[in-house]
């Protein structure tokens, strides 16, 4: 049965089964064997992370939220409010707020290259969904071509045996 799908491949991509890439020869040994090609990428991607990777994720999930922009505010507000008026004698940091800066600068450098960590991993994760979609597609095109093919086979069989029996008129 097996060879059937080999000689199909062949027949309808034009290549032969070991000519084939890794991804087509699954999609062939798929049809063969009546299984699916689908698979969850998310579960089978988060499995593979490592724990550094996970918290990079979480760090840019944060750090790209509203509730991040809203509690950032919040400290800058404090923080001036606690520099400029409360504290006008002996302010731990006077205006221009320069451990402020200084502060902000440090939190940019550090989250910058967990961000862009995280959106090479989506992009990774991107990448193995285009994989996985390009493997059902091809398989559903491979399985329209073969009814095609059974439907063209199954017509003509018709044709043949209507044109082989002589008409009957009551």
């Amino acid at each position: 049965m097996k060879r059937y799908f080999e000689n199909l491949a062949k027949a309808l991509l034009g290549q032969s089964y070991n000519s084939l890439a890794e991804n087509e020869q699954k999609v062939i040994n798929s049809i063969a064997e009546h299984t699916t090609v689908s698979e969850n990428v998310n579960t089978a991607y988060s499995d593979s992370l490592t724990s550094g990777q996970k918290i990079a994720d979480m760090v840019a999930r944060f750090g790209g939220s509203w509730w991040f922009i809203c509690l950032f505010f919040l400290f800058i507000v404090v923080w001036i409010i606690t520099n400029s008026y409360l504290l006008i004698d002996k302010p731990f940091d006077p205006y221009p707020y320069i451990l402020l800066n200084l502060g902000l600068s440090s939190l940019a450098a550090f989250q910058a290259p967990i961000i862009m960590m995280s959106q090479n991993r989506q992009a990774a994760k991107d990448r193995i969904k285009q994989d996985a979609t390009y493997e059902i597609n091809l398989k559903l095109e491979l399985q329209i071509m073969r009814l095609h093919t059974k439907l063209d086979e199954l017509s003509s069989t018709i044709a043949t045996t209507a044109a082989q029996t002589p008409e009957t008129k009551p």
